[in-house]
This record gives structure tokens, sequence and C-alpha cells, in this order.
């Protein structure tokens, strides 16, 4: 049985047709506007729950960017410390040497090789107490000012415990170093020895032996230069690494949420075409006769 089609029928169905066809052009303009493939997740939800995915690793990436960039900062400072320390050590051991040649010298230039090596001591403790934003990088994990007091030499840090930087899912990075490991402690610490140096050159003794020390404390500081050198080359293969991921989930987001722009221009010319199209079709289809009009 064939229904019966009357012009209320005929008008609603105009009405809708016309509706949808706006509402394709709306979403077209927005597009269009935006540059972006939907604005709610109900419009397309399997697109949306991609594009959440990707923002979320975009934020790890961003993240994990942000502890390199901090850890290189750390890294960059210990290196530039110790490269110092190197140049200072390797100044005191000449100057080791020149003491050690007691019969040449006299009590004035021992004494001005003396008080050299005294300023190296402070120099060299100086660059021990090296800071980033207020924190030791060579005091571990410890909040002291400084890795090593003045005077007594102790050291401030917390063995065994150091400051580390997430730079990937599955790494971490330690981007500070132990001073005492690379300076020694106490009595025992590069300091002092240049101290002890400086008062033996006054005394008038020899110190033609301590030369050893020196070696043996210059070996630690550039022992501990070369493991900073290798995090930092691991730091920068990280940042590298984190820069081609960043850049390839930029391009699934914008594959994903972006649209092309010529396309969305072709389809919205179609679509206005269509509308206008459908509303001359409504308006020659629905017009009224005169027994409609006396009804």
């Amino acid at each position: 049985m064939i229904g019966r089609i009357t012009s209320n029928t005929m008008t609603q169905q105009s009405l809708r047709t016309l509706q949808a066809n706006l509402a394709d052009r709306e979403r077209l303009q927005n597009q269009a506007a935006s540059q972006r493939a939907f604005r709610t997740p109900s419009e397309d939800p399997a697109a949306a729950a991609t594009t959440l995915g990707v923002h979320g690793d975009q934020s790890r990436v961003a993240q994990f960017a942000r502890n390199l960039s901090d850890g290189m900062a750390w890294v960059t400072t210990v290196d530039t410390a110790l490269g110092a320390s190197t140049d200072l050590l390797n100044r005191a051991r000449d100057l080791t040497v020149q003491g050690a040649n007691s019969g040449a010298l006299s009590p004035t230039a021992r004494e001005s090789i003396a008080q050299e090596l005294e300023t190296i001591s402070a120099e060299l403790l100086a660059q021990a107490n090296t800071t980033v934003l207020g924190r030791s990088v060579f005091a571990g994990t410890s909040d002291s000012g400084t890795a090593f007091d003045s005077g007594t030499f102790a050291f401030n840090g917390i063995p065994g415990e150091g400051v580390r930087r997430r730079i990937s899912d599955n790494e971490t990075v330690r981007v500070d170093f132990d001073g005492a490991q690379a300076f020694g402690q106490g009595a025992t610490s590069a300091f002092a020895l240049l101290n002890d140096i400086a008062a033996e050159l006054r005394g008038g003794a020899d110190v033609g032996g301590r030369l050893d020390d020196i070696d043996a404390r210059l070996k630690d500081v550039v022992s501990a230069r070369g493991a900073t050198g290798a995090r930092q080359a691991q730091l920068e293969r990280a940042a590298s690494q984190n820069l081609s991921a960043s850049t390839d989930l930029e391009a699934r987001r914008a594959e994903v949420e972006n649209v092309d722009s010529l396309e969305v221009l072709v389809k919205l010319q179609s679509a206005e075409l269509v509308f206008q199209s459908a509303l001359q079709v409504t308006a020659r289809s629905l017009q009224t006769n005169l027994l409609e009009f006396l009804r």
C-alpha cells in the first residue's frame, strides 16, 4: 500500500534536506577556517582517540626535551669546571717542579711559588664548589650550598647518590659528579695537597716527591672529565633521537588533526552548489497552487 504524500510531508522532507546541506556546509567552513578536521570528539571518535594518544606522546617527549636541556646544562658546567681544574693542577705541577730545584731557588723565589700554589688551591676549591641554579654540581643530592668546606675541605655531598635526569622511557643519566672522587676530601684533597706543598717550600723541604701526589690527583680529575664527556655524548644522542621523535609525532598529529586546505575548499564550493541547487528545486516543487491557497 502506497502511503499518501501531502504537501506538508514534502515541505518537512525538503527542510530536512536543506538543514543537512547547511550543516555540511558549516562543517566545511569550520574546517577551512580552523584547518582542523574536527572540533569535537563526537564528529570523529576514532580520529579523536588517535589525536589524544599523539598529544600524550608529544607531552612526554616535550618533558624529555626539558630534562635533556637541564641535564646538558649540568654536565656542561661539570665539564667546564673539571677542565679548569685540570689546567690549575698542571700549573701547580709545573710550579712544584720549579720548587723541587731547591739549589737554584732563593727564599724569595720559594715564597713566590708557595703563594701562587695557595692561590691555585683557592681557585681549585672555587671550581669544586661550582653550582647550577644554586645547586652544587659536585655534591650529589645534598642541599648544601657548597661541595667542600673552606679550611677543612670536608666533603658535604652524599656518597653514592647523584642527580639524575630521565631522558627516555627506559633511560636515566647522572648529570653531576662525585666531588670526593674527583678532588679527594679533607686532608687528602687536592686543595690540602697544594697548601701542604706551599708550606713545605717555605720550610725549605724538597717537594720533588710531591709530584706523584699531584699526578694522582690530576689523574682523578682527568678521569672524571672523561666520564662526564661520555655522559654529555649520551645526552646529545638522546637529544637527537628525541627531536626526531618529536618531528614524527607532529607529522602524525597533522595527518590526523589537520586538513588539506585545497581539498576542503573544493568540497566547500561543491557543498555551496548543492545547497543552491537544493534551494531552487525546493522553491519550484513547493509552489502553492490555487486549490492549496483556497484550502
